[in-house]
């Protein structure tokens, strides 16, 4: 088989599409996909660099997510069988022509998305329905605030609340025209330029001085501060990235005030068995909306997986919508 190998942590140069030693079958409760895609996430260079090490027992090959076709199940699987078109929640090992997952991780490919589409899904669309639905609760009328937009999560986070949250005000911050536009587009009520305007004083303004009861944040220390002004009275952080820094100040008196939560959260790591069951409520809540069109994914570009420092480096430089997506050639 072949894979993405780190020769040390670095530039996106450091990466190679090498031949490697062929995996194990797969073990019982576990399926082999052969993998025809995956997709690249901002772990995945963190990873690269050497900040974001795989959870013990997870493949040190890069990728948390993938699409293809099962090539062979574990002892137990009764839910899938060899040739079945998949993608998947992955721990690690995505960015490879074969992996295996457990088989309680695997989704089958939304009806109307194209086998290459489907590998940007699984990670977005976990992460949005632990986050916003599950661990928030985000009801009907309440308004969302989600930062990046047009990044993989907020495209995704913006279709999905439309669509099943559809009288929810959602807020959004860009930092293109271009970006602001396509955000817009995909359901965005209010956007903002973070690069020229004050997301504090845009979403009261708009919201008649109430604030975001959600906000799922993808900055982490730069963002805390402001993230508790603007938030509402009951209202709740949800922090999944910290693409601003580790640390931030956190008034606990204006928190207390709201009796607002911060909640910082992370899927990777999360145990199988949870994971299983937000595999679950994905399957149920969310595939149902993709497959009526409501929520469709957004693709950036199709890289091939030899050029995959081409993709890290698109991602890097915050230049793409939605999702990278890297073409792997399977046997």
């Amino acid at each position: 088989m072949r894979a993405v190998t780190v020769a040390s942590f670095g530039a996106p140069e450091v990466m190679s599409w090498v031949e490697v030693d062929d995996l194990a079958p797969p073990g019982p409760d576990e399926v082999a996909i052969d993998v025809v895609a995956s997709a690249v996430n901002r772990a995945d260079l963190l990873q690269r660099q050497g900040f974001y090490p795989p959870p013990p027992g997870a493949s040190a090959v890069l990728g948390l997510e993938c699409s293809g076709r099962i090539a062979a199940v574990g002892a137990g699987v009764t839910a899938w069988r060899p040739g079945d078109e998949v993608c998947a929640l992955l721990s690690g090992g995505g960015y490879a022509t074969s992996v295996n997952v457990p088989a309680s991780h695997v989704l089958p490919v939304p009806a109307g998305v194209s086998l290459l589409e489907a590998a940007g899904l699984p990670e977005v669309a976990a992460t949005v329905y632990s986050t916003v639905f599950g661990l928030a609760g985000l009801r009907d009328g309440e308004v969302f605030l989600v930062h990046g937009g047009a990044s993989g999560i907020g495209t995704f986070a913006i279709q999905a609340v439309r669509a099943l949250r559809p009288s929810s005000t959602i807020a959004t911050t860009a930092g293109s025209p271009a970006k602001l536009d396509r955000v817009r587009e995909l359901g965005a009520d209010l956007t903002i330029s973070y690069r020229d305007e004050d997301f504090v004083d845009r979403v009261r303004e708009t919201t008649g001085g109430r604030g975001a009861d959600v906000i799922l944040d993808n900055m982490g220390g730069s963002y805390l501060a402001r993230n508790v002004e603007v938030l509402a009275v009951e209202g709740r952080i949800v922090v999944i990235g910290l693409q601003g820094g580790r640390k931030g100040e956190l008034n606990l008196a204006a928190l207390l005030a709201k009796r607002g939560t911060v909640h910082a959260v992370s899927l990777r790591a999360r145990p199988d068995a949870q994971k299983a069951v937000i595999v679950a409520g994905v399957r149920e809540q969310i595939w149902p909306a993709i497959e009526a069109g409501a929520v469709r994914p957004v693709i950036d570009r199709v890289v091939p997986i030899e050029k995959v420092a081409e993709a890290h480096q698109r991602v890097e430089e915050f230049g793409h919508v939605g999702k990278v997506v890297l073409a792997v050639d399977t046997p």
